[in-house]
């Protein structure tokens, strides 16, 4: 008797199994599809960056702040991939104490699926995280807008997303100094926000203000060339 009551019992027990496993899926499903959602809607952000930033510029300038915008997305994710992926995330491999670490260079999955950590995969975070590092990037782009060559931007813009943004999130996101004194990020306002705006300050006091902005004792008001573009 006691062996046909565990044989009903585990048959019974099969369906409800069935079932959680099931939900775990469409839970996991859900939580990757929001994520890449979110992170699609962080790349159209730069559509924005680019509208408002040539639309408040002069003609002469418009070019060359809609290529600075479009190029800002590929480096900083073609650079997040080869090393600033593995600074901001180094799990153990910390090299100077929890300050400095690094897993290596490119991007490898260690595990598949729910195996990363149950909510979304390797893959997801990597896109969602290179977004904000791109975005990063971007902030300081609108700071320095007409008074910054083209080149020295997207050389700017190779350091700061490849090694100075990660570092500095790798100590709160990545699990260094900040994260062991149980500092918490909100969405994003230090390690995006704050850490791109530091950047953005120490752009404009070496670049200084743009010529003819100032006459004597007098501020020349540089009007931007199509407030509707400004305002999209």
């Amino acid at each position: 008797m006691k062996i046909l009551a565990l044989l009903f019992l585990s048959v019974a027990a099969l369906p409800l199994a069935a079932t959680e496993t099931a939900d775990t899926a469409a839970v996991f499903t859900a939580d990757n599809l929001w994520i890449m959602i979110a992170g699609m809607l962080v790349f159209m952000m730069h559509l924005g960056f680019a509208a408002v930033e040539s639309g408040l510029s002069r003609a002469k300038n418009c070019t060359n702040i809609l290529f600075k915008n479009t190029l800002v997305p590929p480096i900083g994710i073609l650079t997040y991939a080869l090393c600033g992926f593995s600074l901001m995330y180094p799990g153990s491999n910390w090299v100077v104490g929890h300050v400095l670490g690094f897993q290596g260079l490119g991007i490898a999955d260690p595990g598949s699926g729910m195996a990363y950590n149950g909510h979304y995969t390797y893959w997801t975070d990597f896109f969602f995280q290179a977004m904000f590092a791109a975005t990063a990037a971007t902030i300081v782009s609108g700071a320095v807008a007409e008074r910054i060559k083209l080149n020295v931007f997207l050389i700017f813009t190779l350091i700061y997303v490849s090694i100075v943004y990660p570092v500095v999130g790798s100590w709160g996101w990545g699990g260094g100094w900040l994260a062991e004194l149980h500092f918490h990020d909100f969405a994003g306002s230090t390690f995006v926000h704050s850490v791109g705006g530091w950047a953005a300050l120490a752009g404009v006091i070496l670049i200084g203000p743009r010529l003819g902005k100032y006459v004597g004792n007098h501020s020349m008001p540089f009007m931007g060339h199509s407030m509707p573009l400004a305002t999209i």
